[in-house]
């Protein structure tokens, strides 16, 4: 009398997991190498991310629908779906961390510290070129106001030394953090103002954003101020107020270092 052996069922969705969530790491490697190539087209570098991420989304659905048959009907392949998952986890983690981030911000993607009179950006050829031929426009009364309400403590930042020498401070503030200076201009002239017109890029898709410094004297020593907008995109996830912080942090060191 032969024997009849029952085969053990075995989940396919398990390893489509695993598969998918590989892929998605191979894609979106290439694609953030590419994309932070300044001389890659940026756009379609964004749209292979944004598949990759969408890719390692799908592995997820497909391992939660592994889970769900090794539950129900004790089959195997849980190994691989555990797999496909903590890979999917790690793909979608730090961009899953900045869009909830932003979420809580207003959509904005122009910050200043003065938002009654905010610094204008150059319009010099070099600065134009800069920014392949863009000039950042000026945000409506409304954007102000919620970037007030949501970014109290981006203010200007005053110092107790000359004009000249705050100027100085900014600029290696701005080549600590390797910004692109196209202008630096000192403090005096026809306006009186200094001006540091740089393009910052950021540290994960190194995009390229558009910052002005402004440098007014003052009589008891001298007032910075700073504007930083990005080139895509009506959101900036937080990123131009931490710009800001961070660089008005590092001028304000360069100074207590003086003393």
């Amino acid at each position: 009398m032969r024997r009849l052996l029952i085969e053990e069922p075995v989940t396919r969705a398990g390893p489509l997991a695993q598969r998918l969530a590989v892929f998605s790491i191979v894609a979106t490697g290439i694609a953030l190498i590419v994309v932070r190539d300044p001389r890659a087209d940026t756009d379609a570098a964004l749209v292979a991310l944004l598949a990759g991420l969408a890719v390692a989304l799908a592995a997820i659905v497909a391992a939660v629908f592994a889970f769900v048959r090794v539950w129900r009907e004790g089959a195997r392949g849980f190994g691989a779906a555990l797999a496909g998952l903590i890979l999917a986890l790690v793909v979608l983690g730090y961009p899953a961390y900045r869009g909830l981030r932003g979420l809580r911000l207003p959509a904005l993607s122009d910050v200043t510290t003065d938002i009654d009179n905010p610094p204008a950006f150059s319009r010099s050829r070099a600065a134009f070129a800069a920014r392949n031929g863009r000039y950042p426009p000026d945000p409506s009364s409304s954007l102000r106001e919620r970037q007030r309400d949501a970014y109290p403590q981006i203010a200007p930042l005053t110092l107790d030394i000359g004009a000249d020498a705050a100027f100085e401070l900014a600029r290696q503030a701005a080549l600590k953090r390797h910004w692109q200076i196209v202008e630096a201009i000192r403090p005096g002239g026809r306006t009186g103002n200094g001006r540091i017109e740089a393009v910052a890029r950021g540290l994960v898709l190194n995009l390229p954003d558009d910052v002005t410094v402004r440098i007014r004297p003052r009589a008891d020593g001298a007032r910075i101020d700073v504007r930083s907008a990005s080139r895509l995109g009506g959101r900036d996830f937080g990123g131009n107020a931490d710009r800001i912080r961070t660089y008005l942090d590092d001028v304000a060191n360069l100074a207590l270092a003086m003393k």
